[in-house]
């Protein structure tokens, strides 16, 4: 991705290739997380929603910007607690991108970084998936009982969280 500079000139033209690696380095962990756990295969819907929620809870975190020395061990305990059922994670991260939006109007641009976990946290929000109702009364012979759309979001963060603690 190229950044702009102050001056509007971007590319060859004053600009500098800026490699997203926070995000990068996010999104490797919330997967490798989930393949370890080994909850959903990874080609699925589900896969990617638990990695996209895993990964933004990683990213939107590092508050310090200093991911890339991040110890996965040491962090575990603060991102579950991040996706933890009663807490309000999705509140948080708008939080935090109003948080990082008001940086990038200090720096006059938005990192790349920023980017993606935005464009990550637009598919969460606004993408459903077909999911078991666990409000329904179900029937002990249905084999499937009922389903409902549901936000990715809601069914990826407790797939994110199970996949910290199986690690």
């Amino acid at each position: 991705m190229l950044h702009e500079s102050q001056d509007g000139a971007s590319g060859a033209d004053g600009g500098e290739l800026v490699v997203p690696m926070a995000w990068l380095y996010a999104e490797y962990i919330a997967e490798e997380l989930l393949r370890t756990g080994d909850l959903m295969p990874p080609t699925s819907f589900e896969f990617r929603a638990g990695r996209d929620a895993l990964a933004l809870t990683i990213f939107l975190a590092d508050a310090d910007d200093e991911l890339s020395g991040i110890r996965v061990v040491s962090q575990l305990e603060t991102w579950s607690s991040l996706t933890a059922y009663d807490q309000p994670w999705q509140e948080w991260v708008r939080a935090r991108f109003t948080e990082r939006d008001r940086q990038a109007l200090d720096a006059g641009y938005r990192p790349p970084d920023v980017e993606l976990a935005a464009a990550a946290w637009r598919w969460l929000e606004e993408t459903e998936l077909l999911a078991p109702d666990l409000d329904a009364v179900t029937v002990p012979d249905e084999e499937e009982g009922p389903q409902v759309w549901t936000p990715a979001w809601q069914l990826g963060l407790p797939l994110g969280h199970l996949a910290l603690h199986l690690f």
